[in-house]
């Protein structure tokens, strides 16, 4: 044993325990040259994590709301870059702003507990619950309709139109030049009638019309119907269908796309409901059909009813496809904003197909349109 070191004995041992430890910290590639082992990276959690609800309609007659069953949710956390919300249905639905509207369908009132987790960059979390108790009236409301009743020019106050061809930037191969006149767009006997013509207008070989409610009116969540008798003939392609109103600014497919319903002559009797998202669209997966034999010669009622869990799609009061993701995401569900309807006839085009040669001219027939909530 070692009993007295001099100063530079001293300094000796001190220099080689250092470079023992600087060389525990590093591994070793067989080489002149140690690896550098990189430390952990650091974790961020998110912090202060704040949940407001408004449930709309609440004021001293109706203390759980106005019985539509929405809620308005709104979170906050620092170093958050994104929300989930849970709203007792067994999903998340993503948020990147913290802000989320809810619809409870349940009738009467009920008690819910909402849950938000907030997630930072490195996908670590906190969360927290808030209970609420909503008022869901068990009798939808007629809000808007038009009932055709009035002849002559649909009602300006409801309607507008698309005006072109497929240069105007929008359709799909489609050969039809949507006009207002007379000839393609009228009321008579209390029917809203779209007809699809053969006739050389303005460069195209057959005239149609395309009527919107954009800018006119719009909604979110209810029951949408239309009771409709359909055109017949090869190359006809009659669709009721809404739009999301911000697609000025966020474009197609995120402003979402619900087609009430289509049908094509060459396919005659088959009715589609589909949905069109960024996450699939154009040719998409998310549509189902149903066969009715008289599509041309009687009306049939084409309707859905959507909320914030999914929509579902009937004809005569027939459920016969639903959409409802199980991952609500920007992607998948675009459905949380208001839309706006459209009545047209296309010919041909991508899902129109080729047009009978014997073609002349067919009509849509519109008893109503409704909108309840």
């Amino acid at each position: 044993m070692i009993k007295f070191l001099n100063k530079t004995h001293k300094l000796f041992f001190i220099n080689i325990i250092f470079l023992s430890i600087i060389y525990s910290c590093v591994g070793s590639n067989n080489g002149d040259n140690p690896i550098i082992i990189p430390p952990d990276p650091v974790e961020i959690i998110p912090t202060n994590l704040v949940l407001n609800i408004n449930i709309v309609g609440v004021d001293q007659n109706n203390p759980n709301g106005d019985g539509f069953g929405i809620i308005q949710c709104t979170a906050s956390a620092t170093n958050a870059i994104k929300y989930g919300y849970r709203f007792g249905n067994g999903s998340e639905t993503e948020s990147t702003s913290g802000n989320m509207d809810y619809t409870y369908t349940t009738k009467g009132t009920n008690t819910y507990s909402v849950t938000v987790v907030a997630y930072s960059s490195t996908d670590n979390s906190i969360s927290t619950s808030k209970s609420i108790t909503v008022y869901v009236n068990d009798q939808l409301q007629l809000v808007w309709s038009d009932e055709f009743n009035t002849d002559g020019a649909p009602n300006t106050n409801n309607w507008n139109y698309d005006i072109g061809n497929g240069n105007n930037g929008w359709g799909n191969n489609e050969l039809q030049y949507y006009t207002d006149r007379t000839n393609n767009v009228t009321v008579a006997g209390g029917f809203l009638k779209i007809t699809a013509k053969k006739e050389t207008y303005q460069g195209s070989e057959y005239t149609s019309a395309r009527l919107k409610t954009e800018s006119k009116f719009d909604f979110k969540y209810g029951r949408f119907e239309v009771r409709a008798k359909l055109p017949i003939g090869g190359g006809t392609w009659p669709a009721i269908w809404m739009l999301g109103s911000n697609i000025t600014t966020v474009g197609w497919p995120a402003c979402g796309e619900i087609d009430i319903m289509e049908h094509v002559g060459n396919n005659q009797g088959t009715i589609h409901g589909s949905i069109h998202t960024p996450s699939s669209y154009g040719g998409t997966i998310n549509t189902g059909t149903k066969f009715l034999s008289d599509v041309s010669t009687a009306f049939h009622v084409y309707a859905i009813e959507w909320n914030s869990e999914k929509i579902d799609f009937f004809i005569d009061d027939t459920l016969y496809y639903t959409y409802n993701p199980s991952n609500k995401t920007n992607e998948t569900w675009p459905f949380n904003d208001n839309q706006f309807i459209i009545l047209n006839v296309a010919m041909g085009g991508n899902f129109g197909g080729a047009i009978d040669s014997n073609f002349t001219q067919s009509t849509m027939e519109v008893d109503y349109v409704r909108v309840y909530q």
